[in-house]
């Protein structure tokens, strides 16, 4: 497995290629955004890890501009900055996780598995489906949402999370197993990300539609079911 690490921190970066090749994992190493985006864009890697606040290209415009050309490349952000806003931006610019400093190697390692593990499961089960629910179609290819035919425009996250709700239609599912399914993590019970991007994917899927889609079940998380 070849992970991409940009990281201007030397320490850092050489702390976590260390312990990347002491799991087998194959680092390269870049200091700069720059440098980063074109390793990015010219080679394959099954994972990439940046940092937040890095020279000449920042992580997040990295993130948006990776995405363009490598849609299916897992992104873990890392950062100092770890307010709900921010993880909140870093997840719509591209990035599949965010690991706040200073983390625990080993709490890295679960995050690049688990991220490895899902993209994998993705590539292998979803090839040519589409999924639909009373109306709204995705197409798992083309990353198109639509809604009566017209189209909804979507940043990754929220797509991912239309996607798990569209395949467990009238079923309720909690934020815990949202959390879990969608973002490969446990957040802490105090953070409001879940509601935050029911929000989001309710004022895009339903505006100018009378009929409801998302529905919230007081205590218990959000249904996907045509009320």
């Amino acid at each position: 497995m070849h992970i991409l690490i940009i990281e201007d921190d030397l320490r850092v970066a050489e702390l976590i290629q260390r312990g990347l090749q002491e799991q087998g994992f194959e680092p390269v190493l870049a200091y700069d955004g720059l440098f980063g985006k074109k390793l990015a864009l010219q080679n394959d890697y099954d994972l990439i890890i940046t940092d937040i606040i890095l020279p000449k290209i920042n992580g997040l415009d990295l993130c948006k501009e990776i995405r363009k050309s490598k849609p299916d490349t897992p992104i873990i952000l890392l950062t100092a900055l770890g307010t709900t806003d921010d993880k909140i931006e870093g997840f719509d610019a591209g990035a599949d996780d965010y690991l706040v400093k200073p983390f625990e190697m080993r709490e890295l390692l679960v995050r690049i598995r688990a991220l490895l593990k899902r993209y994998s499961k993705t590539t292998t089960n979803t090839t040519g489906n589409n999924l639909k629910y009373d109306g709204l179609e995705m197409n798992l290819h083309t990353k198109i949402v639509k809604r009566s035919g017209f189209e909804i425009s979507l940043t990754p996250k929220e797509f991912n999370l239309l996607m798990y709700m569209m395949q467990n239609p009238e079923r309720v599912l909690s934020r815990t197993e949202i959390a879990e399914k969608v973002w490969d993590t446990h957040f802490d019970t105090g953070t409001n990300f879940i509601d935050v991007y029911i929000n989001y994917l309710r004022k895009k899927i339903e505006k100018n539609f009378e009929k409801k889609l998302i529905h919230t079940k007081s205590g218990m998380g959000f249904i996907l079911k045509a009320e």
